[in-house]
């Protein structure tokens, strides 16, 4: 389904939403349910969490429906919902022992705030010869990042989110987000280089 004919379609679904037809709330799990789920697992990294998160978001949906202001939005909308229930899913997890330190990766920033953004760490990853590790080394490296760098790493580098929507969903500025990804990057990057250079040293 093209995406403008999804739009259209999700404008009729709402419709049939808010006049309280149950079996609309079918068509929400068969239209976007598996998109929910991956979205889900993409930020809480565990499949009992993302199930979990995608049936508390639905259940926000019915209840804040009305709140909806753009009918054709309501796959951004929702998608919005089923990220902030994981991402508190997240939050709620014992943090992992490794300690993540951010002044190791801090980029450059000048008195006015700004610096100089990365390129998107995936591309370390497609030009290695070692893809397999390197992506084994790259999930190790996700899970080891806060909460907040984690999530919007993911919804912004994988999920393609904008850093506003992003933004609602962790409470921070724009700005705070872009921030976040750029270290989460950075973060990455290390971990990416120090496995490339362990295994250079390995076939030397």
């Amino acid at each position: 389904m093209s995406e403008a004919r999804s739009t259209q379609s999700d404008a009729g679904l709402v419709q049939a939403l808010r006049a309280g037809d149950s079996a609309a709330w079918e068509q929400v799990v068969e239209r976007h349910g598996e998109r929910m789920y991956r979205l889900a697992v993409s930020v809480t990294g565990a499949r009992d969490d993302a199930e979990n998160a995608v049936q508390s978001a639905l259940i926000t949906a019915v209840r804040t429906i009305d709140t909806l202001d753009d009918d054709a939005r309501f796959g951004s909308w929702i998608d919005n919902l089923v990220a902030s229930e994981a991402y508190r899913r997240l939050l709620a997890r014992p943090r992992s022992t490794e300690q993540f330190v951010i002044d190791a990766v801090l980029p450059p920033i000048d008195r006015a705030g700004h610096f100089e953004p990365m390129s998107d760490w995936s591309s370390w990853i497609e030009a290695s010869d070692h893809q397999s590790e390197l992506r084994h080394v790259m999930s190790d490296a996700v899970a080891a990042l806060p909460p907040d760098y984690r999530a919007a790493l993911v919804l912004h580098d994988v999920q393609g989110m904008s850093d506003t929507d992003i933004a609602g969903v962790l409470v921070l500025d724009p700005s705070a987000v872009r921030a976040r990804v750029h270290q989460a990057r950075l973060f990455l990057r290390d971990r990416l280089s120090h496995e490339l250079e362990t295994a250079h040293h390995t076939c030397a």
